[in-house]
């Protein structure tokens, strides 16, 4: 920190305290916003919480000049705090600054101050992680972001109402979203989700396309953990076609999701969107499922378990297992078509054993049987068993179905 002299401390403190009251007295949305944005690392700010703790009589000054020292004073604690790397300090200060400033959100008319709300949502999150890896590090149980959380749902209910300010509702739910999602707590997802899309006082489509993109983002990863593909193949396939194509990494974010669930469905994505995304993660999984080739799949998947498993999609990815082995049938009865045409329908689950060993995966006859018992009752191959003679005779009409974009039966 530059040296800083008495005055220059007094000067930046009522510099603040002049732009808070000029936003408030003018209801400049814009310019009030900033005020409150604690980790941005802004320089204004920064100066300010220098300032602050050379200065030691600033509430004096805040008390003589501004009815808000209810939300200043905790907000100039927490810049103190967080300038000095005290950052359970700096989320308790905030959650106070927080408070005072939705009772007094509350009681303002018009919605003129929901950009700086939307600030005040997003560091309440994003300290209480922070004040939470402290706590961590400190051997202690990490508990404020879910208090966070608790704070924007009373958030989320000052916006319940009527008026211009409920369009500000999917901006905090989002930010709810992204909290229940680190804590692992998605059922908590429910009661929000429910009010957004059943009430009446809501409208959809009045709500600014960046929240709805991360709203539809998220909404359908939790239709990926309930196994409900086309919802979520309709939700995340909105949040690609409606995100800002500038927004590289959030294009690939929503690719991790949709590409199992286009997988699943049957459709798979070209090599170059794999590239352009930095997405090879995926390439072997498709280039398997374009094969038929079980050993590859499985090797993608031990590969990059741990990616897989952190996105939630590992599961999804496990079960392509059975399109895979309908492929690799698929190839069987096209050789054979080739070689006897006449018996090209009747595959011998012998041969189905020998090729599943070319592949270096060990099967008997029976598990063979069971896999391909599975594949017919899930319509994935059209046919019949001759068990005496251990064949699969094929329907000689369509012995393959397409998924055409719907799941494999359950």
């Amino acid at each position: 920190m530059a040296y800083m002299s008495m005055g220059e401390a007094h000067r930046r403190i009522t510099d603040y305290l002049n732009r808070f009251s000029d936003a408030v007295s003018s209801q400049d949305g814009y310019s009030f916003k900033s005020l409150f944005a604690v980790s941005s690392n802004s320089h204004f700010l920064l100066s300010l919480a220098d300032a602050l703790n050379l200065f030691q009589d600033a509430n004096r000054l805040i008390k003589q000049s501004d009815h808000f020292a209810d939300i200043i004073l905790p907000l100039f604690r927490s810049l103190q705090n967080y300038r000095q790397g005290n950052l359970l300090e700096t989320y308790h200060a905030f959650e106070k600054t927080a408070n005072a400033f939705i009772q007094e959100f509350r009681n303002w008319e018009s919605a003129w101050a929901l950009e700086a709300l939307y600030v005040i949502v997003y560091e309440i999150r994003v300290l209480a992680e922070k004040a939470d890896k402290e706590l961590a590090s400190n051997g202690k149980s990490p508990e404020k972001l879910k208090g966070a959380g608790s704070l924007l749902m009373k958030v989320f209910g000052s916006l319940a109402g009527k008026g211009s300010k409920r369009v500000g509702a999917l901006y905090v739910t989002c930010q709810l979203f992204k909290i229940y999602f680190k804590l692992g707590t998605v059922h908590l997802c429910r009661s929000v989700i429910r009010s957004i899309e059943t009430a009446r006082i809501f409208d959809f489509e009045e709500f600014p396309k960046r929240d709805k993109v991360t709203y539809m983002y998220y909404t359908g990863r939790l239709e990926v953990f309930n196994e409900n593909f086309p919802a979520a193949d309709h939700k995340l396939s909105y949040a690609l076609k409606h995100c800002n194509p500038q927004s590289e990494a959030n294009i690939r974010m929503i690719l991790k999701h949709l590409i199992p669930v286009k997988l699943s469905i049957g459709i798979l994505p070209k090599d170059r969107l794999l590239e352009k995304y930095n997405l090879f993660e995926y390439s072997n999984i498709v280039q398997a499922l374009r094969r038929g080739d079980l050993r590859l799949l499985r090797r993608a998947l031990q590969d990059h378990e741990d990616r897989f498993l952190r996105s939630g999609v590992y599961l999804v990815l496990e079960k392509l297992e059975l399109q895979v082995y309908q492929r690799l049938v698929k190839k069987i009865h096209i050789i054979q078509k080739q070689k006897d045409p006449s018996k090209a329908h009747q595959v011998k689950l012998e041969v189905i054993v020998k090729a599943l060993k070319w592949l270096e995966i060990d099967m008997d006859v029976d598990e063979v049987e069971c896999i391909m018992a599975i594949l017919i009752y899930k319509n994935l191959v059209k046919g019949y068993f001759a068990h005496k003679s251990k064949v699969v005779v094929l329907s000689k009409q369509d012995p393959f179905p397409k998924l055409n974009g719907k799941p494999v039966n359950s």
